[in-house]
This record gives C-alpha cells, sequence and structure tokens, in this order.
C-alpha cells in the first residue's frame, strides 16, 4: 500500500476499542503522547501518561513500543521512559528496559553538520539547534519565517555531509540514512515481546507514514493523530487527548 492508496478522509474513522486485542502497538511521542511545543526541551511528560502507558504495555502483554524521533538517551533521561521498549533516532537505535541502547556510533559529519547548524542560528532569534545522539535537528517554529534559508542550509549541508534529511514539523533534521519508523518496526516485530502481535502503528506526522507501512505490511494498521490528509492509516484521532483517552478504554 502506497500513501496514494489511502481511503477517503471524509470516512476515516476512529479506532474501536476492540482493535487493540491482541495488539503489538507502536507509538510516536511528539504529537502522539504529547503536543508539540516551541522547543523540544519544554515537553512535560507527567505521572498520569506514565501510568497509563505502563497499564496498557501490561495488558498486551509487553506488547508496547514507542517509535521516535528524539533519541533513546531523551526518552529515558529527559522524559522518563526507561522501563518501555524504544526505538530512537527514527529507528537508527533501540532499547530494551533495564539495558543499555544499541546502534551505530555517531558521525562525524553529524558534528560538522551541528556546527554549521550552530554558527548559522547566532544571529538569527527562533531558531534552534537540537543535538542528539545520532543526528542534529534545525528547529524553526518560532521563527518560521526562516523556512526556506533552514530547508536550503539542511540540504547544501546534507549534500557536503552524505547525512540524510528527515523533514518533520517545523524542522529539518540531518541523520544517518538506513533506517526509520519502518525498519524499527519490521526488527522489533522479529522477537519478543512485540512477536505474535498484530502491529499498530499511532503517529501524526509525515515521519510516522513508514511506521504505518510497515505494520500494514505485517497484518495490521496504522493509526493517524490530528489534521486529516493522505496518509496510510485506517484510522483517526483527533489529537494528544483522544489518544490517551483510547488508551484508558482498552480491553
Amino acid at each position: 500500500m502506497t500513501l496514494s492508496d489511502s481511503p477517503d478522509l471524509a470516512g476515516l474513522p476512529p479506532p474501536p476499542p476492540s482493535l487493540l486485542h491482541g495488539a503489538a502497538l507502536f507509538l510516536d511521542f511528539d504529537g502522539t503522547l504529547v503536543p508539540l511545543t516551541d522547543a523540544p526541551e519544554s515537553v512535560e511528560v507527567d505521572a498520569a501518561l506514565i501510568g497509563l502507558l505502563a497499564r496498557a504495555r501490561d495488558a498486551l502483554g509487553g506488547r508496547l513500543a514507542i517509535v521516535s524521533g528524539r533519541s533513546v538517551a531523551t526518552l529515558r533521561g529527559l522524559f522518563g521512559l526507561g522501563d518501555f521498549l524504544l526505538a530512537g533516532t527514527h529507528g537508527l537505535e533501540f532499547a530494551e528496559p533495564g539495558r543499555p541502547a544499541h546502534g551505530p556510533e555517531r558521525l562525524k559529519a553529524v558534528d560538522e553538520a551541528e556546527a554549521i547548524f550552530t554558527s548559522f542560528i547566532a544571529d538569527k532569534s527562533g531558531l534552534l539547534v537540537e543535538r542528539k545522539t545520532l543526528s542534529v535537528g534545525l528547529h524553526f517554529r518560532r521563527a518560521p519565517e526562516w523556512m526556506e534559508a533552514c530547508r536550503a542550509l539542511a540540504e547544501e549541508v546534507a549534500l557536503a555531509t552524505g547525512l540524510m534529511i528527515q523533514p518533520g514539523k517545523m524542522l529539518y533534521e540531518l541523520r544517518p540514512g538506513g533506517a526509520d519508523k519502518g525498519t524499527a518496526v519490521a526488527e522489533l516485530m522479529k522477537s519478543a515481546p512485540m512477536a505474535g502481535g498484530m502491529p499498530i502503528f499511532v503517529g501524526d506526522d509525515l515521519t510516522d507514514e513508514e511506521g504505518m507501512l510497515a505494520a500494514k505490511a505485517l497484518g495490521g494498521c496504522g493509526i493517524l493523530v490530528g489534521p486529516l490528509r493522505v496518509t496510510a492509516a485506517q484510522w483517526h484521532l483527533e489529537q494528544v487527548g483522544a489518544v490517551r483517552h483510547y488508551l484508558s478504554i482498552m480491553p
């Protein structure tokens, strides 16, 4: 299935609670479990969300994973998600609860890109460089007038360094290629605890479409969060609050 095969957006229904019976649940983080914010470090994860995720994980026999563009270190250290199965940096790194993260080493090219981005924003109010374990992001949410300049710079640096451009919501990220949220789903479905469940990917961003397509290819489906658009998803939840409510009523 491709995005062009997606159903009529006007008829994209909310998922029934029974859909989660026997699921292997893959959850995006930003824009899905927590609202998007102007500054990535300002996101707050409250005890209620941690409890909700823990109950959902336990109800699914452990078959719950968070698949994010954030690094594993950030998901664990800043947001307290160390008790969950994690795929970070768009599927470049993985971590099981209580075990070290595993993934490739940070490339020198990422450091070079970070230095260029940092120099670029020095005299431009509102732009932000986000350093991640394996990648670097250039955010313009607080300064949308710089969008085209940020895009042009990201393309230039990607060409010079061989890094991949990962567009996101109001940012451009440069990272190594070879993985995405779809490859993360495929990898995690190979073994416990996710193996044996029906994969369901829940996400809001274009970067989540690979995860939805991978879930579909493995006999599952996708749930789109937020404004309707062309998507590989078969189901729709309006916003973060709806995602939390949906998880709270799962059988």
